[in-house]
Formats: structure tokens, sequence, C-alpha cells
């Protein structure tokens, strides 16, 4: 299972660098052809901007599941290791709470997107704001497994060292293995 988890992630690493590819490239076509021949290609104005959104919002899932967003690791490892855990399952708590309104706000606005084309390239809003509901049902989900994880008392020395701020510290791997250890 942590396998196919790996693998889910890498897909994403991967959907995160064509998104980024895209967006350079089109920005710096249509760059090149509004200043040299005076012209652009519109939809890729318009592209951009959705692989810019749908970027950010992968992006947060890929970045929470590294323990990578913003987060205050000073007070946090200056705790001991019950006190990091009590801090780690509040932070999870808190997580799920706001991954909650995101994903309800992105549902209910789903009816008025699904309605609305974008100007220029004609696809449905639905697919620019409904990422909002993948990047909250993904957040929701790891901060859901590793709260899970620290209240069965199976959470590694080093998710709870990344989740301080001190992931180099600890030579063990992050991922953790089904069978209770780290992978």
């Amino acid at each position: 299972m942590a396998r196919i988890f790996d693998l889910f992630y890498r897909f994403l690493d991967l959907v995160l660098i064509v998104l980024l590819a895209g967006m350079a490239v089109m920005v710096f076509l249509n760059v090149v052809l509004r200043y040299g021949l005076n012209s652009g290609i519109p939809v890729s104005e318009e592209l951009s901007r959705f692989f810019f959104v749908w970027l950010t919002f992968i992006g947060a899932v890929v970045a929470h599941r590294h323990h990578m967003h913003m987060g205050m690791e000073t007070f946090v490892a200056a705790l001991g290791r019950r006190g990091r855990m009590v801090m780690m399952g509040l932070s999870e708590v808190i997580i799920l709470g706001c991954s909650w309104v995101l994903f309800l706000g992105t549902w209910k606005q789903l009816p008025i997107n699904i309605t609305m084309n974008a100007p220029v390239s004609g696809i449905s809003m639905a697919w620019v704001y409904g990422t909002g509901m993948f990047t909250a049902g993904m957040i929701a989900a790891i901060s859901a497994t590793r709260l899970a994880r620290l209240l069965s008392g199976r959470m590694t020395e080093a998710e709870i060292a990344a989740f301080a701020g001190e992931r180099h510290l600890i030579d063990e791997p992050l991922t953790p293995d089904p069978r209770g250890g780290a992978k």
C-alpha cells in the first residue's frame, strides 16, 4: 500500500513538472510573439493562469505530505517528544477543520462554476476551481492518517522530527511502513 502512495505522489510530482514547464513555455512564447511579431496566443494566457492555480493547489498537497508548510518550528523544536506529539495532534485537527471548510466552500461553489466557461478556451470553470476539492480531500486524508498514526502510537521518530523541523537530524525515511516501522 505504501508503494501505491509513493507512486501516486511521484505522479503528482510529474504533474507539477508538466504544469510548470507548460506555464513557462506558454508565457515565454507569448512574450516572444508580442515583442517580435506584435501578436500573441490568447489561449496561452488563460491556460498559463489555470496552470498556475493547479500548480499551487497540487503543490500544497505535496508540501503537506513532506511537512514543508510554514510552521512554528522554533517553538515545537524546544518541546520534548510528548509536547511535540500534542502539538502535532492539535495541528492535524486544525488542518482537518480548515480542509473541511475549503472542501465545503468549493462544493457549494461547484454548481455555479460548472455553468461558467472560460472566455477564451471554453473550459468549464469547475476544472479550475474544483482543484480546491482535490486539495482539501488529499490534505484531509494525509492529516487524518497522521492523526490516526499519532493516536495509535505508530508515529516514527522521523515523522515527529520532521514536524519539528529537524528532518535533517534523523536518518529514518519519512514514509511509514504499513507494518508499523519506517520503510
